[in-house]
This record gives structure tokens, sequence and C-alpha cells, in this order.
């Protein structure tokens, strides 16, 4: 039942709570598992660097499971001088505006194949092929304006007399905030904006696609239109494909509610780095997502569960970088055995991120091993707190973004927008932004006109350009929160604001309301956590986290153990129990279960009490 795998240097790898890989019908009906190309080749990674890393997955981690290997963003674009990750006029589109390999790093996409010969020999490795994709059109699409395939006659869109091209069904004023350059959003209103996504996801099941992961369209950047469009036509296709999204800055589970039926895993954290900040940071969401039931909900066709990114682990890139990997994972061992047990626990997809030119398994699972939890639970005690304003994004719907009233100042008309509501702190003042109305460029599309006229710039103060905006101009890692987020003001969408009379503040770009939370923000993260799963046989799973800086003893009682599991029967004496990484077996538990932890670290038990089912 236990694995550990060395991969690249003293990077360790554990996979000990989920079912070996089986056929079956449901989509996502267990956590996906596989290998992600972006942590260590970021974009540059060739198909003879793709198919190599794909044979040591089929060789090494398919028999645990880990089915998927996914070539993560910018498979498109040409690798060669000026070409960046936001970058313009780089990438290989059709005649149809759809993106296509790049044939310099995919030479078996030459003469219109796309992914189909790459998908071949993945799935001849017994392998599922992912890609990842951007939000709606390319910017060099629109500025192409290419035609739009029209896949039920092969040819054209034609609709009210025309022939509608690029330039018509991207919507400028909502480019993706940390790849401007790069897509905007389609408007699904249009027929020809649902002809080109429909044409996109044709394309990639024709190439033979089991997998496809959506960025720039959750989180601070939802665009739920486009989200529940592709989840119908990937309902209509004819070859399951599953469906992520990607990334999930600032997520909740009640913003997380709307899309989780129409997916099959959803990210609900910045990107994740091998820094400790980072995998620390996913402790209290993991929380919020579990207490909310979240975990292993229904989803598209199946099953949905939130995803807390890859496992940035063996030999790494940095990134944004235009380097494949090069430098080993920064995290302590501790630090990874605790990172692998939470996503573990939490029942979080678990993609490996790394390069692995060393691997090899010390042990393997047997059949009779397989474990998967479905009903797990946590236990916390925090640190500190202080109070501070905090800004955040949430659905409209949402009862915490009811709260933002006007106010004039001046006899002059200057007007204020302040957060008064649901403050803890009656007297602290509220959090306030000055109002100015947004003046359209003299180059913005008459159809959008009407959609934007009247909306707000709002401003840091009354003598400063400097404006609120939704949504983060970088991709963020998972330790970095949102706090009041200003930037230069511009005629960006997501800079534009517009006061309702129930009280919310509803953002242009992706549709969420402003919130701000003026309640307690923790000042020590450090502390101690632990979690708790059931075994499918009746075992028990127990996971102490030291988040400390220095070792620590951790002790759960088996009464306590007992209540938290619903008053189930863990009779005192009657449970045996051994710790997974360390291999230690303990014997039988009188009253209690205790260890040492390392800093960073974490214990896991495994508990067989007599008489549990």
């Amino acid at each position: 039942m236990k694995v550990f795998f060395f991969i690249g240097f003293k990077c360790f790898f554990l996979g000990f709570l989920f079912l070996v890989h089986r056929v079956s019908s449901e989509h996502a009906k267990f956590p996906p598992r596989g290998w992600n190309s972006y942590d260590s080749f970021s974009w540059t990674i060739s198909e003879e660097e793709f198919l190599q890393s794909a044979e040591i997955i089929s060789k090494k981690l398919l028999p645990h499971g880990y089915e998927y290997v996914v070539v993560d963003y910018l498979w498109y674009r040409r690798k060669v001088p000026g070409a960046y990750t936001d970058s313009l006029g780089f990438d290989v589109i059709d005649e149809w505006g759809r993106m296509v390999p790049d044939p310099g790093r995919w030479p078996s996409s030459k003469g219109g194949k796309g992914l189909t010969e790459v998908a071949k020999k993945v799935h001849s490795m017994g392998l599922k092929l992912g890609i990842h994709v951007m939000r709606g059109i390319s910017t060099q699409a629109v500025n192409a304006n290419t035609p739009i395939l029209d896949t039920t006659k092969g040819g054209a869109f034609e609709e009210s007399g025309r022939k509608w091209t690029a330039s018509d069904i991207g919507i400028k004023e909502r480019v993706c905030a940390w790849m401007s350059h790069g897509f905007m959003s389609v408007d699904t209103k249009l027929g020809a904006g649902r002809a080109f996504l429909r044409s996109l996801y044709q394309q990639y099941a024709d190439w033979g696609v089991d997998f496809v992961k959506h960025d720039c369209v959750f989180g601070d950047d939802l665009d739920v239109n486009e989200i529940s469009f592709v989840s119908e036509v990937l309902k209509e296709l004819n070859r399951p494909i599953l469906y992520s999204l990607s990334p999930g800055t600032s997520v909740t589970p009640a913003m997380a509610k709307e899309v989780s039926g129409l997916v099959n895993m959803y990210r609900i954290t910045g990107d994740d780095w091998d820094t400790w900040g980072d995998v620390a940071f996913h402790f209290n969401v993991t929380r919020d997502f579990s207490s909310a039931y979240m975990v292993g909900a229904k989803g598209l066709l199946g099953r949905s569960w939130p995803d807390l990114d890859m496992l940035p682990l063996g030999v790494l890139t940095d990134p944004g970088s235009n380097e494949g990997p090069h430098r080993n994972c920064r995290l302590t061992l501790d630090e990874q055995r605790t990172q692998m047990t939470l996503w573990s626990m939490a029942k979080s997809p678990l993609m490996y991120g790394g390069d692995f030119p060393y691997i090899t398994s010390t042990k393997s699972f047997k059949k009779g091993d397989e474990v998967v939890s479905w009903q797990s639970r946590r236990c916390l005690t925090d640190g500190g707190t202080s109070e501070s304003h905090v800004l955040g994004l949430a659905g409209c719907s949402d009862v915490k973004a009811v709260g933002w009233s006007s106010e004039a100042l001046r006899q002059d008309g200057l007007e204020q927008i302040c957060w008064k509501e649901n403050s803890e702190n009656k007297h602290q003042a509220p959090f306030c932004l000055y109002k100015r109305e947004s003046r359209l460029s003299s180059y913005a599309d008459l159809i959008h006109k009407e959609q934007y006229q009247g909306k707000l710039h709002l401003l840091a103060t009354d003598q400063t350009e400097f404006c609120l905006h939704a949504s983060p101009k970088r991709k963020v890692t998972s330790k970095e929160s949102r706090r009041d987020s200003f930037s230069p003001c511009t005629w960006d969408t997501n800079q534009m604001w517009e006061l309702n009379l129930n009280g919310t503040l509803v953002n242009s770009y992706s549709g969420l309301c402003a919130t701000v939370n003026s309640a307690q923000v923790k000042v020590n993260p450090d502390g101690v956590r632990s979690w708790f799963a059931t075994g499918r046989r009746g075992e028990v799973y127990v996971a102490f986290f030291n988040l400390s800086p220095a070792k620590t003893v951790i002790s759960a009682k088996i009464s306590d153990l007992s209540r938290a599991l619903g008053g189930a029967n863990l009779r005192e004496a009657s449970c045996k129990y051994r710790e997974v990484w360390s291999g230690k077996d303990f014997g039988i538990a009188k009253q209690s279960i205790s260890m040492e932890v390392e800093t960073h670290g974490t214990a896991l038990f495994v508990l067989n009490c007599a008489g549990r089912l």
C-alpha cells in the first residue's frame, strides 16, 4: 500500500489514498492523476521531450493510476527570438483562426495533422492525452480577421445573410488579464461565437484529446458563459473529454458552486510553486472546500474535484520562463511529504509537475491494497489574528457581496463608494473608493458602447490615477492573496464597476461582485493542523501537520476521533496503528496516538480498529 518514488534529486512522491487505474464510464469517478509539463518546461516543451516524459509515466506511474499526460500552455507558439509568454504574432493558427501545434516543436503536426500522431503514441502507451487551452479566441486570429468554421456544414459560418469573422466575435474589452496580448473572450450570445468554440473542441476530439485544461475563465477571470457553453459542447462530442478549469485565484466555495457541476476539476488557488508559503496557503482553502462538501460532488457526466494545482517536485523551471528544467525542487523532504499528504487527504487531483531524468520505484501497490476515502474531515488550531481590509470577489448572489453604498463628500459633487457592512469592528473606518464615471476610448466598438457607458472607475484617492483592478495583470502564486488591487487607470473592463441598488458592486470583466473582508486576517500562519479520513475497509487515516518552525509533539485522543467520525465505535485498546512515512508499527493504541513531527513536516497514521466496518 505504501509507495515511494525517487524523482530527480531527493524529491519523494506518495500516492496512498487512491484507487489503481480502472476503466469507468463515469467521468472523473476518482480525482484524476497524471503529469503536466508546466512546472518543468514552462511553454517550451517539444514533441520529443513530451513523448519521453510520457514513456516514463507509462512505465513507472501508470500502474499506480497516473494516466494523463498534459502538455501545458502555448504548444502553438513558435520558439524563436522575441517569443515569450505574452508576446503577440508568434502563434500558429489555421485558416479558421484555431490554434494548431508549432511544427518546429511538434514535427508530426505537419500537413494539418495537429496532435493526432502524438495522441496515437500516447494512447499506445496506455495513457491519455491532455492539452492546455486559453479563453475564447486569440488576438492574432482577431487581427487576421479569419473566417469561422461551421462544423455542421464544413464551410464558413453564415448567418443573417453574411459571413462572420473573428473580429465579429472577439470581445476586446475582455482580454485575459495576465496574457493581455494573447486571448480575449468570445461573445457566446452570437451564433458565430458559439460556432467558433464548437469548432475548437470538435478539433480537439478529432485529434484524440482526452483532457482539456481551460485557463483564464475561472476565479478572478470568471466567464460562466464560456464555461457553460464548452461544457455543453463536450457533452455532445462522440469522444469523452475531461474538463478542467485553471487558474483559481480568489476562488471561494460559493463561486465554485456556479460551475462545479459543469466541469470535472477546478483550481481553487493561484499557481503552486516549490515554496513553503505556497504549500501552507492551501490548508485554509482546502478546509473551506471540504466543509462545503465540494469534494467529489456532481460534475460533467460524473464528478468534480477541487484542484490544489500541480505538484512541483523533481527538476523544475521557473514561472514564465523560456527555459526548460534546470534546477531542483526547493522544498525540504519534510515539506514535500506534507504537500503530498495534504493533497491526498483532501482528494485533490494529483498532477506531478516536475521532470524526472532519474526515477525508481522501491515498492509497488498490490491490488488488494486499493484504498479510497470518500468522507474526509479536518481539525485545526489557528494562530493570532488582526483587523485589516482585504478586497475579494464573489458571486453577486452571495450575501457577503452586499454592503456598498455611495455618499457625497463635498458640494462640488465628489462622491465615494464605501463598504460599511459586515464589519465586526464598528470603530474601524469604512473602506472607501473615489468615484469617477468611466469614459469609453475613442476606438471602442459601437456594439459595446451601450454595455459599458456609465460604468465607474474607482480610484484609491481623489488625487491619483490608480483605479481598482478586478483581475491580476500577472499570474499569481498560491500564497499571494488579493489586497487592495490598484493599477494605472485604463479602459479595461476589469477596471469598470457598477453600483447596484441592492448594495453590490459588480465588475464588468467577470460579472463578479467586490467584497471587503474586514474581519480577522491571520498574523501567524504557524500552528498544528490535522486531517482524518475513513477508508473503504473501515480503516481510519489521521494526518498530523506541523506548520510551525520547530519540532512539535502532536497527539489525538481515540475518544475525540470517535466523536469527530460521528460517534463511530473506535474503542480504546482496540486500535492498531502505524505511521506511513516512517513505516513504524506502533501496535495497540491506548488512549491516544502521538508523535513528534518535524518542522513543516507531517505524520500519517493508519488505524485498524476491532469491530469497525
